[in-house]
């Protein structure tokens, strides 16, 4: 064997393992993701669902502050449609990345696709008139701030859709997840947030009352305008393109404590927040 062959042996050698650790990381993460979206999905369904069925919908209000206005017809419908489809974003938007999906039903995948940029674009748009329009709890730097995340997700939506349109499937599947990234925000906010609650026994940082204080003004910050989620995304893709060994584990090792976060965030999320308005 010659010098040169055990160069291109262990170059091949050591960009099969950092692939290998940074698939890992990644299958975990999302798996442990799209359980916590299909959970917040499965809650957003029921929970609206009933009360929209019922006639009760007072019981949005529960949720949204200002969500259900008597006589504003049109502000609810916003909010209704709004609701709605965020729940095809955080039940269907898993699907789209599930391997056996492309594989096995790509129409499938295609047209879900197109119904993702869709409600990408209509939930966003209609989140922003909620916020501006009806109010937000929050001040008004969280309103800001998530009213940048719709930005991104209209432009993302936007991209998403002009590579797929081109063929440039690689490009394509990189806005995707970009997109993925930024429109699952709103669940990164809640589970995150109770994280922080669960590891404090309870509010610290910021007021209850008023949804206000330095912890949420962070949260929405790095949730939001400048996602930690969308970084991490761009590290990922940054390790997978230079093969590097200790980058690797430095992005595997990242992205398994975020997941760890994340599982407990959903924890608490799912029987601190769901399950208990769903009873109610």
């Amino acid at each position: 064997m010659t010098p040169n062959t055990t160069l291109r042996v262990s170059g091949k050698t050591r960009v099969h393992y950092t692939t290998k650790l940074l698939t890992l990381a990644s299958t975990i993460w999302f798996g442990i993701t799209t359980i916590g979206l299909w959970l917040f999905g499965s809650y957003i369904l029921f929970f609206y669902g009933k009360a929209t069925l019922t006639g009760d919908f007072d019981r949005w209000n529960n949720v949204l502050p200002h969500g259900y206005v008597i006589g504003d017809w049109q502000g609810n419908l916003v909010v209704g449609i709004h609701v709605l489809l965020a729940a095809i974003l955080v039940i269907g938007g898993p699907l789209q990345f599930i391997p056996f999906v492309r594989q096995y039903a790509p129409r499938f995948h295609r047209w879900l696709g197109r119904l993702y940029i869709v409600t990408a674009i209509v939930v966003s748009t209609a989140g922003l008139i909620m916020v501006w329009t009806r109010g937000a709890v929050g001040d008004t730097f969280q309103h800001i701030c998530i009213s940048i995340q719709a930005v991104y997700c209209i432009i993302f939506a936007l991209m998403s859709f002009r590579y797929a349109k081109a063929r440039q499937f690689n490009k394509h599947k990189v806005w995707s997840l970009r997109l993925y990234m930024v429109t699952n925000g709103v669940w990164f906010f809640r589970v995150e947030l109770m994280f922080w609650l669960l590891i404090n026994g309870g509010p610290a940082g910021f007021n209850p009352k008023t949804f206000t204080g330095p912890f949420l003004t962070s949260l929405a910050l790095f949730t939001y305008a400048i996602p930690v989620s969308l970084l991490l995304l761009e590290l990922y893709f940054y390790a997978r393109q230079k093969q590097n060994v200790s980058l690797s584990l430095f992005v595997f090792t990242l992205i398994i404590l975020v997941t760890v976060l994340l599982a407990l965030g959903i924890v608490g999320a799912t029987m601190g927040m769901w399950l208990p308005r769903l009873a109610d």
